[in-house]
């Protein structure tokens, strides 16, 4: 994973841009902001997702059909997401109409006009986002498992609540935006054929002159641990999630996660599907996952199986960790490490992808690290892993039928 087709510049005002150079005919943008959920109060949990749809809702130069119509008419996507610590706007488009991704990205960032009209509607969109994730059941469960890992205002959900979304005015959403929408806090991300000095005086033209003065507000994160089973009716499956909080991105044991997520959840060869599928056929879904950044870090385990299994599933779960945490090999240590180097070569592939996770890279300290990705996971020790899979205390949400 040699990155000599990366470059990466800061500006004087603190804004940073990136280039993961490819001779390819397709090009991925994005505008990455250093905020998220977590720079939220528990009064206001929802603001940043809602300030990303407004992004896209109109320009003083653009409406919102013209914005999505001069991606889409060339062949592209636009796209954006808000996470816990980023809030991002990505297309992915020929590279021939670069100069048409960063003209449009730019004038939503910059020229966004957060009409009252479109405001209101907006606000009712989302209000069906919120009922659409409480209605899937998976995603629901998956969602209160941070609720049961932190204490609020982190702990609260993402997109916010009805409550919470109520409140936020159009003078909130315009006086975040004009504290945090600045060059400090943005990161201009491209990965495909693009030159780099071209990219540097396209953000110095546009953003070299401004101050890079944007605030972020960092509430307390207080770790927990705690279960909740909750009934509902109308569903016939148990939706279970298992978490448990590992090492941040600052400590170098954090990888050692990575591959105990890798081991107990990477695909149909993995522990948990092999044990709880394949061998005992209790469910469909096996599913895991890692979130691991420098201020929070949990691994999950997600299962979809019957009423009367639950608690037979994770019995089996603690079961399997504990396995690991004696009897793990040297062997299967190698095969995980191999797997996840081989992931995120295939993964990385798609140019958007490779962007999401040098964004998320660069919002942890800088885009650059993910290239050291090979050498840390080659490095990570059997011991580490093995501590890591003696779980002591975790959290539990189960979505039971009624």
């Amino acid at each position: 994973m040699v990155a000599n087709k990366f470059f990466r510049k800061v500006l004087g005002n603190g804004m940073t841009i990136f280039l993961e150079k490819r001779d390819l005919p397709v090009v991925s943008v994005a505008y990455g902001v250093r905020s998220g959920g977590m720079n939220e109060t528990a009064s206001e949990k929802g603001i940043s997702h809602f300030i990303e749809h407004m992004i896209y809702k109109g320009t003083k130069r653009r409406k919102a059909r013209q914005i999505a119509a001069e991606i889409e008419q060339k062949g592209g996507e636009l796209n954006g997401f808000t996470d816990h610590d980023i809030t991002a706007f990505w297309c992915k488009m020929p590279s021939k109409h670069l100069d048409t991704a960063l003209d449009v990205l730019t004038d939503m960032i910059k020229n966004s006009v957060f009409d009252p009209k479109e405001l209101e509607k907006e606000r009712k969109v989302i209000f069906e986002e919120i009922k659409m994730r409480r209605d899937s059941p998976n995603i629901y469960a998956i969602d209160q498992i941070h609720s049961l890992l932190f204490e609020k205002p982190f702990g609260s959900d993402l997109i916010g609540t009805h409550e919470t979304m109520n409140s936020i005015t159009r003078e909130k959403i315009m006086k975040r935006f004009s504290e945090v929408y600045r060059p400090n806090n943005l990161i201009l991300g491209v990965v495909g054929n693009a030159d780099f000095s071209e990219l540097v005086k396209f953000a110095e033209k546009n953003f070299g002159k401004e101050k890079g003065d944007g605030k972020s507000l960092f509430p307390k994160i207080t770790k927990k641990n705690d279960a909740v089973w909750e009934k509902r009716k109308g569903i016939d499956q148990v939706n279970l999630v298992f978490s448990f909080h590992v090492p941040l991105l600052t400590d170098k044991r954090c990888h050692a996660a990575y591959v105990l997520n890798t081991i107990m959840t990477g695909g149909m060869s993995s522990r948990l599907f092999s044990e709880i599928r394949e061998k005992r056929n209790l469910a469909y879904a096996v599913e895991g996952n890692s979130s691991i950044t420098n201020k929070f870090a949990y691994n999950l385990v997600y299962v979809g199986t019957s009423k009367d299994k639950a608690e037979n599933v994770k019995s089996l779960i603690l079961a399997e960790f504990q396995k690991v945490s004696k009897k793990l090999s040297e062997k299967e240590l190698a095969t995980a490490k191999e797997q996840i180097i081989g992931d995120y070569e295939v993964s990385g592939e798609k140019s958007n992808a490779r962007l999401h996770d040098l964004l998320q890279e660069e919002i942890d300290g800088n885009a650059g690290n993910l290239y050291k990705l090979e050498e840390n996971i080659r490095n990570v020790k059997l011991s580490d892993v093995k501590e890591l899979a003696d779980i002591k205390n975790y959290s539990l949400f189960v979505l039971v039928p009624e």
